[in-house]
């Protein structure tokens, strides 16, 4: 595992703000942290990065211990905040080249790290500008680039696309493709579901401090779901479908609205071939045919009892 967290604890006062969370990231996965807001996620990734000491528990990243080996993690880490870190009054290249110098690089490694990062961002043809003149998506995919300058093998991205423009958002969640497609392990925040859906490998939500469920997309929506619902159109109903149907192996339920069908069945029975033979023995045509499965946004719903953009 490239990170491995084992009941990490971290408080203020009286709030307990991450609660013996453990998880693990793999090497080379897009890994996702959901959660409303007040979940605990900024905590936790504070915690990783370093820049909150944690009351019990251990945090290991590369096979390293994050406080007896702080130098050398942070060696290997990115940090892409959600406040952007930019000076106004450094142009593009010299903001991207301080950041690269903070880890070390210096010189024609330093200059060749400061315009590979732009380039990759879209920002090449900006490096001499000033980020006052340009737009909220240029200035986040800017903070992008002084984030990954350094080639870190772990990027750790809070909310990057929070309110920009849909081209700047695409843009930078196709960065975040090509950024994994090239071996870094991301682990990445959202606040737009369909985000998560498109990215991430692996999942985690979390709520009041907790893990409360983690998994592949699949096997989140797996929790939730004991049955799938199957929409079927089909030319001249004649009331006798439903109870054809209702007999076979799985199906809980049938119902007719003029030319649809609303099947419930249990989402293991694998018995929609059956379905669609059934209807043609009725000689009933098949217009189209859909399964409804859980979208991401139920599980989360189901789990939190909140929406992810409720505040």
């Amino acid at each position: 595992m490239l990170a491995q967290l084992d009941h990490v604890t971290k408080r203020y006062r009286e709030v307990i703000a991450v609660d013996q969370v453990s998880m693990a990231i793999k090497e080379g996965e897009i890994f996702g942290l959901l959660g409303p807001n007040g979940a605990g996620k900024t905590t936790l990734i504070q915690s990783i990065v370093g820049l909150v000491a944690i009351e019990s528990g251990t945090i290991t990243l590369f096979g390293l211990d994050h406080r007896q080996d702080e130098r050398r993690v942070k060696q290997h880490v990115g940090v892409v905040p959600q406040e952007l870190s930019i000076f106004e009054d450094l142009t593009a290249q010299e903001n991207v080249s301080f950041f690269g110098s903070l880890y070390g690089l210096k010189g024609k490694g330093l200059r060749t790290a400061t315009m590979e990062a732009l380039d990759f961002v879209g920002l090449k043809d900006r490096a001499g500008q000033y980020p006052k003149t340009f737009s909220g998506g240029m200035k986040r995919r800017l903070n992008i680039a002084c984030g990954i300058v350094h080639r870190p093998r772990l990027v750790i991205m809070d909310e990057p696309t929070v309110g920009i423009d849909p081209q700047s958002r695409n843009h930078i969640l196709h960065s975040v493709r090509q950024l994994n497609a090239s071996g870094t392990t991301v682990l990445y925040t959202s606040h737009y579901m369909e985000e998560v859906e498109q990215l991430c490998h692996r999942i985690a939500i979390m709520d009041n401090g907790r893990i409360i469920a983690s998994g592949s997309k699949d096997e989140l929506k797996d929790l939730i779901a004991a049955d799938q619902v199957i929409h079927v159109s089909i030319a001249g109903r004649n009331g006798d479908e439903a109870a054809a149907i209702g007999r076979i192996e799985g199906v809980k339920e049938c119902e007719g609205d003029q030319n649809q069908l609303t099947i419930v069945s249990h989402k293991d029975a694998k018995n929609v071939g059956r379905i669609i033979q059934a209807l043609y023995e009725q000689g009933r045509e098949i217009q189209s045919l859909s399964i409804e499965r859980p979208t991401l946004e139920n599980v989360f719903l189901t789990l939190t009892g909140r929406s992810l953009r409720d505040h």
